[in-house]
């Protein structure tokens, strides 16, 4: 990806001199921003990397596989955060890793470990570089040096069992790559996060990954099936069969581990075949509740559809606004909520009459298939947009949380006023638009977008911003986070998400299996 932006730079978007007066006028957003800085502007720390640690890691790797030129540590200096895109923006010296090292196999990921373990180097994982919480920040902690092991090269389709629906895959593959492996035998995932074009098999499982067909499919980790992990202290192979009563299932431990345990090498997912057929219907609903309540009762009876999303009146209004007219006869107020349904034929059909009779009956009013068809084509855009509001003079980010339907209302208005007050008390009153697009039988997930003019700066402007947000998400009783993971950036609440004797656990799991403490450090454990 771009260095100090997301994706690739021919898919860059610009705002139209509408959009750019409806920022100004609304939000006070100034489009006169000075230039941002190119890259032979920017500054590095100086590698710390010796000669000793470059030859040894050559004798592991390969000269070759072993980068510390500025190009190749500025794109593996952190994530694609707004935080992240803003601190690129600076001139002053930028913390880097002090080399990237790209290890081929499973082999040669432990033997590195287990060197960094005996020499005292900090790693970090890196597969797609798509974090958005801060966890491929290269973190020293107590170690002089840090390497990013970027796991690019673990990109194959290791195999495929078409009768039990297995697929094992390496880590490094991204998700499109994996869906053309598969797809050459016939297969599916079927897991596509926004991120989907860049992130990496590997990363989706390091950070329980979910996927906009989680409604159909589940959560990444819900196909997760085997994993193989490389560990300072050894290697793990685990999982077995569909399900097992063998003790407590030590899969969990890695899934979500982001880094920290271990690296995980090789993934077995549970996979389909590529749908026959796909159907698509748009809906709106008078009300946020009211559409919240309808996606419940779908979930609840069993007939979820593959996608099932509803944006608030907010969103539902600046995303109309932003793609302009998309067909069909869609609302310029209420809800805007998507479906679509895939599978056979006869699936499709079956599935789909029982959830749109469901919605409809729930006060939904279909708006036909061309809403749906447009929010499809551009789902991966939304990182492209953020970027131009940046460079506009901008903030614009993101957060999510989850808890159960009972609350979801509560927890919604909490999160909303929390970011309201903070950002009006700094002279930048927001736009807070906010979405569900994961569901469950007992609860949702909720996705807030924020939009204002940025302050003089916006680093510390959001950092308040997002400690009033996880306050009021830990006080009303969510989750810090259902799908973006901790990272750097939420660690303040993980204490009171598991408790001291939770923190204790997952310090001493590390102790066993990092006991030099190389892996990922800063992140996740409290």
């Amino acid at each position: 990806m771009e260095w100090d932006a997301w994706g690739l730079g021919e898919y860059r978007k610009q705002l139209s001199p509408q959009i750019l007066g409806l920022l100004r006028a609304a939000l006070g957003v100034d489009a006169e921003q000075a230039p941002p800085p190119s890259e032979s502007d920017v500054t590095l720390r100086p590698s710390a990397l010796t000669g000793a640690h470059r030859e040894a890691l050559a004798w592991l790797l390969g000269a070759e596989n072993v980068h510390t030129d500025d190009a190749t540590r500025l794109r593996r200096a952190g994530g694609k955060s707004t935080p992240d895109l803003l601190r690129r923006k600076s001139t002053d010296a930028q913390d880097a890793p002090d080399a990237v090292v790209t290890p081929a196999s499973h082999d040669e990921v432990l033997a590195l470990l287990q060197w960094c373990a005996r020499t005292g180097v900090a790693v970090v994982p890196f597969g797609g570089g798509t974090s958005v919480v801060g966890g491929l920040d290269p973190i020293r902690g107590e170690f002089d040096v840090v390497l990013a092991v970027d796991l690019r090269r673990l990109d194959a389709l290791v195999d495929l069992d078409p009768v039990s629906g297995i697929a094992v895959l390496q880590a490094g593959l991204t998700g499109p790559q994996a869906e053309e492996l598969l797809g050459a035998h016939g297969f599916s995932l079927g897991h596509f996060p926004q991120s989907f074009q860049f992130a990496t098999i590997g990363g989706f499982a390091a950070t329980r990954s979910s996927g906009q067909a989680s409604a159909g499919y589940g959560r990444f980790d819900d196909m997760v099936q085997r994993l193989r992990v490389a560990t300072p202290s050894g290697s793990l192979d685990l999982g077995r069969g569909p399900a097992s009563a063998a003790g407590p299932d030590l899969r969990e431990l890695f899934v979500g581990s982001e880094g920290t345990f271990g690296v995980i090498t090789e993934v077995a997912v549970r996979v389909h075949p590529v749908p026959e057929t796909t159907a698509y219907r748009a809906w709106s609903f008078p009300d946020f509740a009211t559409g919240a309540a309808a996606l419940r009762t779908v979930v609840q009876t069993g007939a979820a559809p593959t996608v099932m999303r509803l944006s608030d009146e907010a969103e539902t209004g600046l995303n109309l606004a932003l793609a302009g007219d998309i067909g069909g006869d869609s609302p310029t107020a209420g809800c805007l909520a998507i479906t679509t349904v895939e599978g056979t034929a006869d699936h499709v059909r079956a599935r789909s009459d029982e959830a749109w009779a469901l919605l409809a009956a729930a006060g939904g009013t279909d708006l036909g298939d061309a809403p749906a068809l447009a929010w499809e084509h551009g789902r991966f855009d939304a990182p492209y947009q953020r970027d131009a509001l940046l460079n506009a003079g901008a903030i614009v980010e993101t957060l999510e949380t989850a808890t159960v339907w009972s609350n979801l209302s509560d927890l919604r208005g909490a999160v909303t006023t929390a970011l309201t007050e903070s950002l009006a008390a700094q002279g930048t009153p927001p736009l807070v638009m906010c979405h569900i697009s994961h569901t469950y039988a007992t609860g949702a997930s909720l996705y807030f977008t924020v939009v204002c003019a940025q302050a003089a700066d916006p680093l510390t402007q959001w950092a308040a911003a997002k400690k009033a947000a996880g306050d009021a998400i830990v006080a009303t009783g969510g989750t810090i986070t259902h799908h973006h993971a901790v990272g750097r950036d939420h660690k303040p609440w993980m204490s009171a998400e598991i408790g001291e004797l939770g923190a204790t656990a997952l310090r001493a799991v590390k102790d066993a299996l990092d006991p030099s403490g190389i892996l990922n450090p800063g992140k996740l454990i409290p």
